[in-house]
């Protein structure tokens, strides 16, 4: 049998395994990497979008690494700053369609969804303001809050999403709230890396509205542009990498070290 020493080690290997291989809902920094084209980071003086149910946004992704899509991060905030409750969010994956009937890319077949009702968030309070921009009324205003914050969605094994490198996918996110309204924040295009700086990548995100009645969107989807400029506007979020190979040596490593234990029993 196990000596108290032997299984008090077996048991500290198999606490460290677990915790390697269990998802947390930490938050995102940009040292943790990612598994697009680049991070879509959130522009602090910008728009937060309305995307509070029945409105709908969408924004594109290229790709970068086969593999699954295990966790998704995103930024936003809520009209006037007064934080409400998020009771939760809709998540959708679809593939695209190059040119819509409009003569721009949108989202195309639907390949996943999810209902978030757990997640991480991170309150954020820069020195700055934001503004408030509904597309459908064309409401605008800034300044209108001056914090925001980032929302980590960590999603069980059976909702893990297969992505292939070099495919571009749209993400949308509708937010079903108790109360308040609640907006997607527009992404900065000057933290864009190297040649992309200041470019907007592919085509404009978009937005629509669902059918009260369910069974898709009531008129399509449109283009989201900045009311002011008249610019195009892509949204603020990150898709991750899987776990690092540092970590997978060390779970590989930590399960040699078991497998000696018990061979010694």
């Amino acid at each position: 049998m196990f000596s108290v020493k032997k299984s008090f080690v077996v048991l500290a290997v198999l606490g460290t395994l677990m915790f390697l291989a269990a998802p947390t809902v930490a938050d995102w920094k940009p040292e943790d990497g990612h598994k697009m084209h680049f991070p879509q980071l959130p522009d602090e003086d910008g728009w937060d979008v309305n995307a509070t149910w029945p409105k709908v946004l969408a924004d594109d992704w290229t790709c970068s690494e086969t593999g699954w899509v295990k966790d998704i991060h995103f930024w936003g905030s809520w009209m006037y700053g007064q934080t409400g409750f998020i009771n939760s969010f809709h998540l959708s994956i679809h593939d695209n369609i190059p040119e819509g009937p409009n003569g721009y890319s949108m989202p195309g077949v639907q390949l996943w969804d999810y209902e978030a009702t757990e997640f991480g968030v991170v309150p954020i309070d820069p020195p700055t303001q934001q503004g408030w921009y509904d597309p459908s009324t064309g409401e605008c205003w800034h300044p209108d809050h001056d914090n925001y914050f980032q929302y980590n969605v960590i999603l069980p094994r059976d909702f893990w999403f297969p992505q292939e490198e070099g495919t571009v996918y749209w993400l949308d996110i509708s937010a079903n709230v108790r109360d308040g309204m609640w907006g997607w924040k527009t992404a900065d295009v000057e933290k864009y890396p190297g040649e992309h700086q200041g470019k907007h990548y592919l085509d404009d995100a978009v937005w629509g509205d669902f059918s009260a009645a369910g069974g898709g969107l009531v008129d399509g989807w449109h283009e989201l542009i900045d009311p002011v400029t008249g610019a195009s506007l892509d949204l603020a979020f990150v898709i991750t990498p899987e776990p690092g190979t540092l970590v997978l040596l060390a779970m590989a490593g930590l399960g040699l070290l078991l497998f000696a234990w018990r061979r010694r029993k």
